[in-house]
């Protein structure tokens, strides 16, 4: 049977609305990846978002990115590869120590924002991703997008990897995604973002911004919880897998 995860990237609320969006969203996932503190989240918020997940038999990974809280970790920042080692590594262990709060370990870690774009297209940058994520435990599955240079340097890297693919965002024939603030980057449809689920993981595709077709392995897909109506979008997804024959498993849990 075929088989995908869907994770989303939550504790990144900043008030009680986003808190209570996020965990609406918790029913219908696999596996949540928390921010660490960069660029959002805060130790109180990151062990809420823990006990929640937990509660509903989620998979718990760390979501670092650059410190850049005012730009949500979505701006470049100009770091040598060893800094990204010690950031990263930085992000996942604390995260560990405040899962173990919870009595939870991590399961994988997936980059944030312009630190996973940029990892997808910069080998240097992959590979100190991979050695800090080894360097705290090589056990961690390394989520990353699809067919990237940060799939290629967890491998290298002697990490399990996992291929994510994202239904509601456009993505170039190259393979990356098309920036945000481009009309029709982001779809909102939830009938589209339903329909594209469902041809990524039967047929191993998805078109692309042009409209060719992009050939893509997927182990997971993103959902996100700040876009509207989170909740009814989760839902439609998973349940409309389902019926299409499709077993949604954590990836820890094959």
């Amino acid at each position: 049977m075929l088989r995908i995860d869907l994770n989303c990237d939550l504790g990144e609320a900043r008030d009680e609305a986003s808190v209570a969006a996020e965990a609406q969203v918790m029913p219908y996932l696999t596996s949540v990846n928390v921010a660490c503190g960069f660029h959002a989240g805060t130790p109180d918020l990151m062990r809420q978002t823990i006990r929640v997940a937990r509660t509903h038999g989620l998979s718990v990974g760390a979501h670092p990115g650059f410190l850049d809280r005012e730009g949500f970790g979505r701006r470049a920042m100009p770091l040598t590869q060893a800094e990204v080692e010690t950031v990263v590594a930085y992000q996942v262990g604390a995260l560990s120590a405040i899962a173990a709060l919870e009595g939870v370990t991590l399961t994988h870690v997936k980059p944030h924002g312009a630190l996973y774009n940029l990892a997808a297209q910069d080998r240097g940058l992959a590979d100190a991703i991979a050695r800090a994520v080894a360097a705290v435990d090589r056990r961690l599955v390394l989520v990353a997008l699809a067919g990237s240079y940060c799939i290629a340097g967890g491998r290298a890297a002697g990490l399990t990897v996992a291929e994510e693919a994202f239904a509601d965002r456009a993505y170039s024939r190259s393979g990356t995604l098309m920036p945000r603030d481009l009309p029709g980057a982001v779809i909102h449809d939830a009938r589209e973002v339903l329909d594209r689920a469902i041809h990524l993981v039967k047929q191993g595709s998805v078109p692309t911004f042009d409209g060719t077709a992009l050939q893509l392995h997927a182990d997971t897909i993103c959902l996100h919880s700040d876009t509207p109506n989170a909740e009814l979008l989760a839902r439609l997804l998973r349940e409309g897998l389902e019926r299409a024959g499709v077993r949604i498993a954590a990836l820890t849990h094959a």
